[in-house]
């Protein structure tokens, strides 16, 4: 098994590598979806998480051996480019991938683990404190645009949000998919898209980013509300169209 492990984590890597050798019969599960499995470990002390990410199908075995780098790398390697870049995302410790000499079989993303006070998802307009906060995100946001960052999976819970009074920390998580580089105003407004459905939550957003570009509220705004109800559409298609596939398989 290949396993690299960030500098600063180095002398540990014997204890990394035994949690991953034994994933499957050690740690304490903190997720686990139909794709992969998050599992919490201790490592001296300190809490981290490792992902397991599912083994690809027949074809994408080919693809990731030999064509692209597998999801946890770039987990490992996008986390080192948003900390270079003043974004908040877990620090980084270790991925490791298990290959055949033909095929890729299963890979692990190992990361810090935080305590968010809570996720985008728990944001509610009628707690208080709360329209500040979502200002707050709008303007990571914006940051995150400015530093060329476009974040693919920009959706409900893959930010973990600290409170500290009045001041927030934002941290990004599932970072396997990115893209770097200058993001023009519609790029902008689509990484809004997978958020929310709530019109008042995307007024405030707009109201809130278009005080930072040269752009009016109003153009913001119908914007990020049709590239919302376009993905909500798409969404919705998607999700119809695996009842029936369900219904039919019974």
């Amino acid at each position: 098994m290949k396993i690299i492990v960030s500098p600063q984590y180095r002398d540990r890597k014997d204890q990394i590598s035994h949690f991953i050798e034994n994933f499957s019969n050690e740690g304490d599960i903190l997720g686990k979806g139909d794709r992969n499995t998050i599992k919490l470990f201790n490592l001296d002390g300190e809490r981290i998480n490792i992902k397991s990410f599912k083994v690809p199908n027949s074809v994408n075995k080919i693809v990731y051996r030999f064509f692209r780098k597998s999801k946890a790398e770039r987990s490992f390697y996008y986390a080192q480019i948003l900390s270079k870049k003043g974004i908040g995302t877990p620090t980084p410790i270790a991925y490791a991938e298990e290959t055949t000499a033909i095929q890729f079989l299963r890979s692990y993303y190992v990361s810090q683990q935080l305590k968010p006070d809570l996720t985008f998802r728990e944001i509610n307009l009628e707690q208080e404190g709360h329209e500040a906060i979502l200002r707050a995100f709008t303007r990571f946001t914006f940051y995150l645009h400015e530093q060329e960052v476009e974040f693919l999976d920009h959706s409900p819970g893959n930010t973990l949000i600290k409170l500290h009074g009045d001041d927030y920390e934002f941290f990004l998580v599932d970072l396997n998919r990115m893209n770097f580089g200058k993001l023009n105003f519609t790029q902008r407004m689509i990484n809004f898209s997978r958020l929310t459905p709530n019109r008042e939550m995307i007024r405030i957003m707009a109201n809130e980013y278009a005080s930072l570009i040269d752009k009016s509220e109003n153009e913001v705004f119908e914007k990020m509300w049709f590239f919302t109800n376009q993905f909500q559409e798409k969404f919705r298609r998607k999700k119809k169209l695996k009842k029936k596939l369900k219904f039919w398989k019974k």
